[in-house]
């Protein structure tokens, strides 16, 4: 099997010499799936409490938070990645710190755009539940050349972001990427499309490893693994909701 999110590669349901005794199922890791993104509101409402969308110096106090948050959440991820076993703790540790951070982003960005971080919820679960309906309908089918294409389009975003954030420590800013004019809003989208399209894979991975009879802790591993692309999923409708918005 092939996917593009790193928590969930193609030997994450490899169980072999290994038994359980119980096995993963697609409604366990939906559940767990739930708590996670409980975590995740509860802990960005928390942070959106202590920096309401004001903006000024107000927001200045946010930052070290984000930074925090960002790099603890980063280290648990991968430590989660390579752990597989532990993500029944790690899971919602980076649960509670992605809502940190997505909450001080959602509040930076609804200062200048008030009502934004609701309608970038909204589109997040929109989409979630509408390729979750065209996955279950076989409307969306993960074929081996769709996880190809996928991959490779995920892959290409990852090293132009990963260039951009070289480039700008050296003051050179990539053109197009973060400009709200027509062909960076055009990237946007495609980058959104991508990041969705993401979804489906994790579903059919999640689907693999039921049919594999993976260790009921590989739900909790699941849940973290679909969570990254909810994450990566709306951060970047965020961002293509603040450059329409920025156009008006």
């Amino acid at each position: 099997m092939r996917t593009s999110n790193p928590a969930l590669r193609a030997e994450t349901f490899d169980i072999s010499g290994e038994a359980a005794s119980s096995t993963m199922t697609v409604m366990g890791a939906v559940h767990k799936t739930g708590l996670l993104v409980f975590l995740v509101f509860a802990s960005a409402y928390w942070i959106w409490q202590q920096f309401p969308p004001a903006g000024g110096a107000a927001a200045a106090g946010v930052y070290p938070w984000l930074i925090g948050s960002a790099i603890g959440g980063g280290v648990v991820g991968l430590v989660t990645v390579f752990q597989k076993r532990w993500a029944v703790v790690t899971g919602p540790i980076y649960a509670l710190l992605e809502g940190v951070f997505l909450g001080g982003v959602s509040a930076l960005f609804e200062a200048s755009f008030p009502g934004i971080a609701i309608q970038a919820v909204g589109l997040t679960a929109g989409t979630l539940f509408a390729l979750l309906l065209a996955y279950r309908s076989g409307l969306i089918a993960a074929t081996e050349n769709f996880k190809l294409g996928v991959t490779a389009a995920t892959g290409a975003i990852m090293l132009v972001y990963l260039a951009s954030w070289v480039l700008g420590m050296f003051g050179v800013r990539m053109p197009f990427l973060h400009d709200n004019g027509i062909v960076g809003i055009g990237i946007s989208m495609v980058i959104v499309v991508v990041a969705a399209l993401n979804l489906v894979l994790d579903f059919d991975f999640i689907e693999k490893g039921e049919e594999k009879k993976a260790p009921k802790y590989m739900e909790w591993y699941a849940a973290f693994g679909l969570l990254v692309t909810l994450v990566w999923l709306y951060l970047e409708i965020l961002r293509l909701l603040a450059k329409l918005r920025g156009r008006d």
